[in-house]
């Protein structure tokens, strides 16, 4: 994505935020003409994944533990944490160019 500010920044943000978005999210041309409500929505998604991923890890084994093997459920439950850290990286992203949508600039620190 490119630099906030530069030239092509908002579609290179638009694009971002429409990929982590479900994909009929395209659809709407009011998300497309408003970055900060799809930045929103971006948000609330992933957030939503996030919290479905941490629930399916903390009950695979419960669940499925009569069914599976001890280590598929061990296996599964590392990729549901591979996951988990993914959409936590895509989460700050989000909430970064939500943030210099709204114009939030940071200085470096000494």
């Amino acid at each position: 994505m490119r630099p906030p500010g530069s030239e092509g920044w908002l579609q290179s943000a638009e694009a971002f935020l429409l990929d982590v978005c479900p994909p009929e999210y395209r659809g709407y041309p009011v998300l497309r003409r408003h970055p900060v409500v799809l930045a929103r929505l971006a948000y609330a998604h992933v957030e939503a994944q996030l919290a479905a991923t941490t629930t399916a890890a903390s009950r695979l084994r419960a669940e499925l533990g009569e069914r599976i093997d001890a280590g598929t459920a061990s296996r599964a439950v590392d990729v549901l944490h591979t996951e988990e850290s993914r959409l936590r990286r895509i989460l700050r992203a989000v909430h970064l160019v939500e943030q210099a949508l709204h114009d939030v600039r940071f200085r470096e620190k000494l």
